[in-house]
């Protein structure tokens, strides 16, 4: 069985680099709320890594940026980082960014890189980190001794969020169909 290893060359890297800036710079870009689930511009970032640099590529600059944070750079919302970002409330949405990326980047594999694709895949995306981070936020929230429902935690995490991210998605498939075929 042969084995064939994925070569990366420096163009690659350099602008995996730069997207997992991209998206904490989009992560510092907030707006504070009472439930503790910042408006930020971090799955901006994310679309547009993907949108434009491609499933793998994309993956890797949102896999970058969530390691970087992990071992403390403040690359999260609010200058944070460290694993104890992530047991935050809102951590199931920054670990909920991995799942997105690869759900992206397996509907690029099978349906292709079309715009209309890349349009869906930013839904699908959208709708796993969601899961994921509402369940989480179900998880931990109540640590502080108040009880969440479903409905409660959609209304709080997500209801509101909905339009803002629609709009980002909108702006990403706009930016990406410009600067695609730049990046390639």
């Amino acid at each position: 069985m042969e084995m064939t290893a994925t070569k990366f060359r420096a163009r690659d890297i350099a602008y995996i680099a730069v997207f997992t800036a991209l998206i904490a710079v989009g992560a510092w870009i907030s707006i504070p709320t009472p439930v503790r689930i910042d408006f930020t511009l971090q799955t901006l970032g994310i679309f547009l890594a993907l949108g434009i640099l491609g499933g793998r590529r994309g993956t890797l600059a949102v896999t970058a940026y969530l390691l970087l944070g992990a071992v403390g750079a403040p690359v999260f919302s609010g200058f944070s980082g460290g694993l104890s970002a992530l047991l935050t409330p809102s951590g199931g949405y920054l670990i909920g960014f991995f799942f997105a990326a690869l759900a992206m980047w397996g509907m690029e594999k099978v349906l292709g890189e079309k715009l209309w694709v890349l349009g869906l895949s930013m839904l699908l995306g959208t709708a796993v980190c969601y899961a994921f981070g509402t369940a989480w936020f179900m998880v931990v929230y109540p640590a502080g001794g108040e009880s969440v429902g479903l409905w409660t935690a959609l209304t709080w995490c997500v209801f509101p969020y909905l339009p803002f991210d629609l709009m980002k998605i909108a702006l990403a498939l706009a930016l990406t169909s410009q600067l695609r075929r730049h990046v390639k």
